[in-house]
């Protein structure tokens, strides 16, 4: 492969195991026009930091927050890291403890070292949900926060969030909700995740991921604007005094990307989206499960079923970007750059592949 090629960007016709897409129209349009600002500062750059107090006020329609504060962050785990920043900012303990369901994502463990605080982490019930019953048993005077995942990223759960608030709260700790891949899908189901469905302080929510943003735009939402204050410092040679963002600079083109995205498909086409993806999810649990593939029942568009590894190793060296989850899973997550027809040719190499005399039809390792 030449140098020329290898400076282009992957095709993403097989790519199927991330929780990035490729930014909207419109969105890849902003993020081209806003590629020099530093939303770090808005004093020097009032136009992009208009744009972030839009970028928060659609989030907060998206996840139903009536006067949102926060800012457009790098992506999950920033958002993450600072809300065990607030929690333990806040905790009356000198040793201040998180806890989280083993579907916590892994940047709460990086939050935790990071900031010198303790994590408990709880197994999951029988629906690879948070166990409430081992939540309230890791609870302690000494917990600064509860964590709820509102779409986990290796099976698509929803943690039963009003409970975890309610812990959090019985407890005086706070409440964090990391829905960085299912903020964007969740508000088109049934399910109580939100703002408005819990008590909830602090939320990680990505239009980089499912919003159809460009890469990086992340959120931090808060509840209250006062929770920000635990996180800022002042900044003398500025044009604005403080600043409460984890980095210093950050990318003007995430924020103007995700306000355009979010215009442009909030509400509408955001459901329509869900509506294919969901589709697309259900289709190929349906074709994995017709193969003799034990398949995780997706419940948000993300599919996991247990592929042998000789078949899984093969797929890969055709071409296809897919992962495990931890007990050794295919995951599959049905973005919106996933179509019907992507999913079709996979399972056409798929049944290819294991009609080869090495590669086992069916069953686990």
């Amino acid at each position: 492969m030449d140098a020329a090629r290898e400076a282009e960007p992957q095709e993403f016709d097989r790519v199927l195991s991330s929780m990035c897409t490729e930014p909207h129209p419109v969105a890849r349009d902003a993020a081209e026009r806003f590629l020099a600002t530093n939303p770090g500062d808005p004093g020097t750059y009032p136009q992009v930091a208009r744009l972030e107090r839009r970028a928060i006020s659609l989030l907060g329609d998206v996840a139903g927050l009536e006067a949102p504060a926060g800012y457009v962050a790098s992506g999950g785990t920033e958002a993450n890291i600072q809300a065990v920043r607030i929690a333990r900012d806040r905790a009356d303990s000198r040793r201040p403890n998180v806890v989280m369901p083993d579907s916590g994502h892994f940047s709460l463990r990086k939050a935790a070292d990071v900031l010198g605080v303790d994590l408990r982490v709880v197994p999951l019930d029988d629906e690879r949900r948070a166990d409430l019953e081992a939540v309230r048993r890791a609870v302690d005077a000494d917990t600064a926060l509860v964590v709820g995942v509102a779409g986990s990223t290796e099976y698509g759960r929803v943690d039963p969030i009003p409970e975890l608030a309610a812990i959090a709260r019985e407890s005086g700790a706070l409440c964090h909700v990391d829905a960085a891949w299912g903020g964007f899908v969740l508000p088109f189901t049934d399910y109580d995740w939100s703002f408005a469905d819990a008590p909830v302080d602090t939320m990680a929510i990505d239009p980089h991921k499912m919003g159809q943003a460009a890469v990086p735009a992340g959120g931090l939402l808060v509840r209250e604007a006062a929770l920000l204050d635990e996180l800022a410092v002042d900044t003398p040679y500025l044009e604005s005094t403080s600043q409460a963002t984890l980095t210093g600079t950050r990318s003007g083109a995430g924020v103007a990307s995700a306000v355009a995205a979010m215009e442009e498909l909030w509400p509408d086409g955001y459901a329509a989206q869900y509506e294919r993806s969901m589709a697309n999810a259900t289709w190929l649990a349906g074709e994995l499960a017709s193969r003799g593939f034990a398949v995780v029942e997706p419940t948000l568009p993300l599919v996991a079923a247990a592929v042998p590894a000789p078949l899984f190793d093969a797929l890969r060296e055709e071409g296809w970007r897919i992962s495990r989850t931890a007990a050794g899973e295919l995951r599959i997550v049905c973005m919106p750059h996933v179509t019907r027809a992507s999913l079709e040719s996979f399972v056409v190499d798929l049944d290819r592949l294991r009609g080869r005399e090495h590669v086992p039809l069916v069953g686990g390792e």
